[in-house]
């Protein structure tokens, strides 16, 4: 009669299980949320870009006061993403002293009162930007980050999860409780951040454009018996959160290894 070694059996069991949780633990998780990214493949090619700075002034509207105040630290995690694959980033201060000098020849391109922006007195100031950043540093292009706020459900089944430009979180608590009500309404939209990013070459024409999400800037209020959101009192800490974001806003100029586009 075969005697089986059960041990031996089993240590086996162990190593192709593990190995097959490892395969597919390197697989991204298709969200078609993925932002449409749009790359002018042509522009991008006859720009060759290499040396790039990153405006402290949104391309559109400015950002919420509590969004613009986290923007220097996502800055931060764009500049070192960047220079990680091979860009060389100036620093953002020579872009802000010729930023003053332009707004002081110019005017001020937002509105302070309805935020809206002047795009002409905005391309003016952005040309004489330029020209003096061509001539010193040979600047190849313009990496604006905006940060931008949407509204999304955190519908998503039994973990009850937000999906948007790309990523999936949980709702966030706030508050002395650590739970909902049953009757919490989880239809009820939420904001959350995204990174947008708009890439611009030296004759200011645009070649990249594409967004990646980031968190939520919302959280549920657990001293509400009723369950409702509020803006939460520390938002985009999370670095591994920014970081996925960050690698999202800048697929495919720069590839994303997991990148969750692809249906199949």
């Amino acid at each position: 009669m075969r005697v089986f070694d059960l041990s031996g059996l089993r240590y086996l069991t162990l190593l192709v299980l593990g190995l097959l949780i490892a395969g597919c633990a390197g697989t991204p998780t298709y969200n078609p949320t993925t932002f449409p990214f749009e790359l002018d493949e042509e522009k991008l090619a006859a720009s060759n870009i290499r040396t790039v700075v990153i405006p402290h002034v949104n391309l559109g509207t400015p950002s919420r006061n509590y969004l613009e105040r986290e923007a220097p630290r996502i800055d931060g995690f764009v500049s070192s993403y960047l220079k990680a694959n091979g860009y060389k980033v100036i620093d953002q201060r020579e872009f802000k002293q010729l930023w003053s000098v332009g707004t002081r020849a110019y005017g001020d391109p937002v509105d302070p009162t309805s935020g809206r922006v002047n795009m002409k007195t905005f391309a003016q100031i952005m040309e004489s930007v330029r020209d003096e950043l061509v001539q010193k540093h040979q600047l190849d292009a313009f990496v604006f980050t905006d940060l931008v706020e949407l509204e999304v459900p955190f519908s998503g089944g039994i973990k009850h999860l937000a999906r948007w430009d790309g990523v999936s979180r949980k709702p966030p608590l706030q508050g002395p409780g650590s739970g909902v009500t049953a009757d919490f309404d989880w239809n009820t939209p939420a904001a959350v951040a995204s990174l947008q990013v708009s890439i611009f070459n030296a004759d200011l024409q645009r070649v990249f454009f594409s967004r990646g999400g980031l968190d939520a800037t919302d959280a549920i209020d657990t001293r509400s018996s009723s369950g409702r959101f509020t803006r939460r009192r520390n938002m985009l800490e999370n670095e591994d959160f920014v970081m996925e974001g960050v690698q999202l806003a800048f697929h495919p100029l720069i590839e994303m290894k997991s990148w969750p586009g692809n249906p199949d």
